[in-house]
């Protein structure tokens, strides 16, 4: 029987500290996917948009939580307005009144959208850099733009899951992020970057590229015994999906 296009490998391994089963994605972290924000991402629009260089970020960002939220209050005041181009109309009222927040459909706090996108995005032609905010403010100072923006935005495209069985057992699941990972509004996309050939030209494999993402995700040992057994030759037979699907047609 021929191996199906949509097929990934998977590596199990249970925690050496915690009830947990790690179950990860080893087609996705061998691949080359890389973000091409600026180089031909198409968006998260349901028409082609490259030519509006919104990325992902067409869309406002859910705050997951409290250390979300706070982490995110935190960078919001240490933006200048050479980082951030739409600093004044956020700022209108005071950092405090947190002009650039509202209340999402299921109650959570997410960044507002203006003009079409993110209040955080930079629009192109702005002086101080395209693209996120906070990524710009990482460039400057010489953080981690991890550290400064909201979990959903810093760890996309991986995504990560708990199931609890009746025995209070926890399996968890470190894998690409889908567009049903969106949501109903996902499947309206034109475009997801991990479904497209185009993203998948990354001179470095996903488990080198996000190895701090991945780590902060699920731990340093945890990632170390994911990243030797990439290493060794047995490991992945199978080239993505999509790089499969491109060969073929």
């Amino acid at each position: 029987m021929a191996t199906p296009l949509d097929a990934h490998e998977w590596l199990s391994f249970d925690d050496a500290d915690e009830e947990r089963t790690w179950v990860v994605d080893l087609t996705f972290l061998a691949s080359a996917w890389t973000c091409i924000f600026g180089r031909g991402c198409q968006g998260v629009l349901e028409v082609p948009a490259a030519d509006l260089g919104h990325g992902c970020c067409s869309h406002g960002a859910h705050l997951t939580d409290d250390e979300d939220r706070d982490r995110v209050v935190a960078a919001v005041a240490r933006l200048s307005d050479d980082d951030w181009q739409l600093a004044s109309r956020a700022r209108r009222g005071g950092i405090e009144g947190r002009r650039w927040a509202k209340a999402g459909p299921d109650g959570t706090e997410m960044t507002r959208q203006v003009d079409g996108a993110c209040i955080f995005l930079n629009r192109r032609g702005f002086a101080g850099g395209e693209g996120c905010a906070f990524h710009v403010l990482a460039e400057r100072t010489g953080e981690r733009p991890m550290d400064l923006k909201p979990n959903v935005c810093w760890q996309l495209p991986l995504h990560l899951s708990d199931h609890v069985d009746e025995h209070g057992h926890v399996t968890s699941t470190l894998r690409e992020w889908k567009r049903r990972d969106w949501g109903p509004a996902g499947e309206d996309f034109h475009w997801w970057c991990t479904e497209g050939a185009t993203a998948h030209v990354g001179a470095i494999p996903v488990i080198d590229a996000l190895r701090d993402e991945i780590t902060a995700l699920i731990g340093a040992e945890n990632y170390q015994i994911i990243a030797d057994h990439l290493a060794t030759p047995q490991a992945v037979r199978l080239p993505h999906p999509v790089v499969r699907r491109a060969i073929d047609s």
